[in-house]
C-alpha cells in the first residue's frame, strides 16, 4: 500500500458512512476504517515499508484523513441518535390514546357482482350448480352442436392441454352434463372461469368469468327468457344505482320500469335456435345517450337463445316434449358496467388503492 491508496480509502469510507441508516451499521463503517486492526490501520502498519522520504508525508496525510472521517462519523452519528429518539418517542405506547381498529379486508367485486348474480337467480328457483373447467371436445364442441371446422376449435382459440383436454372457453358445457344426469324440468345457474387465447387490452384477459344459465321444461318460450332477465336486470341495477340511499333506488327502480329495458337482436350460437343478443337499455344515461354507450342508449349485455335441439338430443331428452333457453353473462362485463371501471385489466392487478373502493 502507498500514499496514493489514501485518497480510494477516504472516498470508501465517507460512502459507507452515508449509506448507514441506523447506528449499527454506522458503528461498523467506523470499526472497517478507523480501528486499529482497521484499513487505517493496516496503512499506518505498512508505513515502514515505504522509502524514508515518503514516510513523513504519508504520516501526515493518513492523519489527516483519520480525522476527516472521524467527523463525519460523529456528525452522521449524532443526526442518527436523534432520529431514533424520535422514533422511540413516537411508538412510546400512550395507553390513554383510543385503540387503532385494524384495517378491515374488502370482497373483491367479481365476488360482489357473482355472489348478488346467484342470489337473484336462486330467488326465482333456479338452483346453482358447479362444472369442471376441464373439458374433453365432446362436451366442449359436439355435444354443444358445434361444427368440426368451427373456428373456436382451432388452437388459436381454445387452449389445449398436453393430453387432449381443452380449458373451456366458456360454461356451456356444463348445461349437457347436467342434463344427462336430471331430468327436467330444469332450472339452474352456473359460474364458473372461462379460458381464450385473447390478447390482453382494456376489454379482454385469457382468463375471466361468466355465468351460464339453463332453463329446460314444456312449452319454454323466448317470452319466458325475455320476462325473467328483465327482472333480473332490474333487480341487479337498481341495487347498482341506488348504493345504500333509499330515495336513489326509488328513481333508478323507476327508471328501469319505465319503458323497455331489454332488447334481442338476431345473432348466431351453434348449441341455440334462434339465437340472440341481448341489449341492455343504458343504466348510467336511462336511455337517453352517453360515453359509456357510445350514444345509442343502449350496451350489449348477454348471449342467448332457445336451447338447440340437436344440443337437448345429445343430452338425452326429447326436443318434441322438451323446450329450454340458455344464456351466458360475462361476470366481468357486469362488474365493470356496474362500478363504472373502464379498464378489465383493474379486476386482476390485485392494486390494494383500487380494490379498497369496495
Amino acid at each position: 500500500m502507498d500514499i496514493f491508496e489514501l485518497a480510494n480509502i477516504k472516498e470508501s469510507a465517507l460512502a459507507e458512512i452515508a449509506r448507514a441508516i441506523d447506528v449499527d451499521g454506522l458503528v461498523l463503517a467506523y470499526r472497517k476504517y478507523l480501528d486499529k486492526d482497521g484499513v487505517l490501520g493496516s496503512f499506518f502498519k505498512s508505513m515502514g515499508a515505504l522509502p524514508k522520504e515518503q514516510r513523513g508525508q504519508a504520516g501526515i496525510e493518513a492523519n489527516k484523513i483519520k480525522l476527516e472521517i472521524a467527523a463525519i462519523y460523529e456528525q452522521k452519528f449524532q443526526e442518527l441518535e436523534k432520529a431514533a429518539a424520535l422514533l422511540r418517542e413516537h411508538d412510546r405506547l400512550d395507553v390513554t390514546l383510543p385503540g387503532v381498529a385494524p384495517k378491515v379486508g374488502h370482497i373483491h367485486p367479481l365476488s360482489l357482482v357473482e355472489g348478488r348474480i346467484l342470489e337473484i337467480f336462486n330467488g326465482m328457483g333456479f338452483e346453482v350448480v358447479e362444472s369442471q373447467e376441464v373439458e374433453n371436445e365432446w362436451y366442449n364442441f359436439d355435444a354443444l352442436n358445434v361444427p368440426k371446422e368451427h373456428p373456436a376449435r382451432d388452437v388459436f382459440d381454445s387452449l389445449f392441454l398436453s393430453d387432449g383436454s381443452i380449458l373451456r372457453p366458456h360454461t356451456s358445457p356444463g348445461q349437457v352434463r347436467y342434463m344427462e344426469c336430471h331430468q327436467p324440468p330444469l332450472r339452474i345457474i352456473a359460474p364458473g372461469r372461462v379460458f381464450r387465447r385473447d390478447q390482453v387490452d382494456a376489454s379482454h384477459e385469457p382468463n375471466f368469468y361468466q355465468v351460464e344459465g339453463l332453463m329446460v321444461d314444456k312449452c319454454i318460450s323466448v317470452a319466458n327468457f325475455k320476462s325473467i332477465i328483465d327482472e333480473f336486470f332490474k333487480q341487479f341495477f337498481c341495487d347498482c344505482e341506488a348504493g345504500a340511499d333509499p330515495q336513489n333506488k326509488r328513481l333508478a327502480a323507476r327508471d328501469m320500469a319505465a319503458g323497455e329495458n331489454i332488447r334481442l337482436r338476431p345473432s348466431f350460437f351453434p348449441f341455440t335456435e334462434p339465437s340472440f343478443e341481448v341489449d341492455l337499455r343504458c343504466v348510467h344515461c336511462a336511455g337517453k345517450g352517453c360515453s359509456v354507450c357510445k350514444q345509442t342508449g343502449w350496451m350489449e349485455i348477454m348471449g342467448a337463445g332457445m336451447v338447440h335441439p340437436n344440443v337437448l338430443k345429445n343430452a338425452g331428452l326429447n326436443p318434441q316434449f322438451w323446450q329450454g333457453f340458455a344464456f351466458g353473462v360475462g361476470v366481468d362485463r357486469m362488474a365493470m358496467i356496474k362500478y363504472k371501471i373502464n379498464d378489465i385489466r383493474l379486476l386482476y392487478e390485485s392494486d390494494q388503492r383500487f380494490l379498497d373502493q369496495f
